[in-house]
């Protein structure tokens, strides 16, 4: 495995673990209250790529997600490419 390889990977498990954090905290509250909440905190603290990359893995697979999670992204804003989400961030790719 390359060095990029690490990386994304890396990546990748951190933001299932953070999302399945955030899950972890919302499980507290009544389901809908929670998925609502889940969503929320998401579209309002991760970034485009981020929320791009999450429902990369989610459109993948779902084994490693809190069920919460998984439910929430009904709510979660997908960035609709990634050239979109690149640019909201201030990020132009090379030709």
């Amino acid at each position: 495995m390359s060095h990029d390889e690490d990386h994304i990977t890396s990546t990748r498990e951190k933001l299932v673990r953070m999302a399945n954090q955030i899950a972890t905290f919302f499980h507290s509250k009544p389901r809908e209250e929670g998925i609502a909440g889940l969503a929320e905190h998401i579209n309002k603290f991760w970034e485009p790529r981020m929320r791009r990359q999450l429902f990369e893995m989610l459109d993948a697979g779902t084994e490693h997600f809190d069920d919460l999670v998984i439910a929430a992204s009904a709510k979660i804003k997908r960035p609709p490419t990634a050239e979109q989400a690149d640019k909201s961030v201030g990020y132009a790719r090379q030709a």
